[in-house]
C-alpha cells in the first residue's frame, strides 16, 4: 500500500487532504475486448464541416478542441448515430456541459443554461451562463433536428 505520506519526502509539500489517501497498487492497464465505433469519422466530418469547424455556442475554431456532439446519445439510438442532423459542433467544455444536461439547445436554436449553473457566480457564470438565451451559430447545412433537440431537453437537460 502506497500512501501519500511516503511520497511527501520526495515530492515536497503535499496538501493535507491527500496525506491519508491510499493510492491503488498493481498494474495500471489491462487488455479488454470491446466494440469500436465505425462510421464515427463520417459523422465527425459531416458535423464539423457543416459548422465550418466552429463551436456553435462559443465560436471557437480550433479543430483539436471541437467535438461532433450527438444530440440523442450514441448509446440511446442506433438510428441516429451517423445522422448529421443529430449533431452539434461544440468545444470540448460545451460538449461535456451538453452531455451532462447542464446546457441544451432550444427548438429555435438558442442556448439554454440549466438553473443549476444559473445560480452560480464567478468564472462558471461568466464563461457559461453568458451564453444563456443566445442563438447558436447555425450550420451551413444539416440543421439540428427539432425533434431530437426536444428529446434532449426532455430527457437529458437538468431544468
Amino acid at each position: 500500500m502506497l500512501k501519500a505520506r511516503n511520497l511527501h519526502e520526495s515530492l515536497g509539500d503535499v496538501p493535507k487532504d491527500l496525506i491519508e489517501i491510499e493510492f491503488p497498487k498493481g498494474p495500471s492497464e489491462r487488455e479488454i475486448k470491446g466494440k469500436q465505433r465505425i462510421h464515427q469519422s463520417f459523422f465527425r466530418q459531416a458535423v464539423l464541416s457543416s459548422y465550418e469547424y466552429t463551436c456553435c455556442v462559443t465560436g471557437i475554431s480550433i479543430p483539436e478542441c471541437l467535438t461532433a456532439s450527438h444530440i440523442v446519445p450514441w448509446s440511446v439510438s442506433e438510428k441516429y448515430r451517423t445522422d448529421p442532423t443529430n449533431g452539434l459542433c461544440l468545444s470540448a467544455t460545451f460538449d461535456r456541459l451538453f452531455d451532462n444536461g447542464l446546457i441544451t439547445i432550444s427548438n429555435n436554436l438558442n442556448v439554454i443554461v440549466s438553473g443549476k449553473l444559473m445560480r452560480t457566480t464567478g468564472p462558471s457564470f461568466d464563461l457559461v451562463c453568458s451564453y444563456h438565451k443566445k442563438p447558436i451559430i447555425p450550420p451551413k447545412r444539416f440543421l439540428p433536428s427539432v425533434e431530437r433537440l426536444k428529446w434532449h431537453y426532455e430527457n437529458i437537460f437538468l431544468h
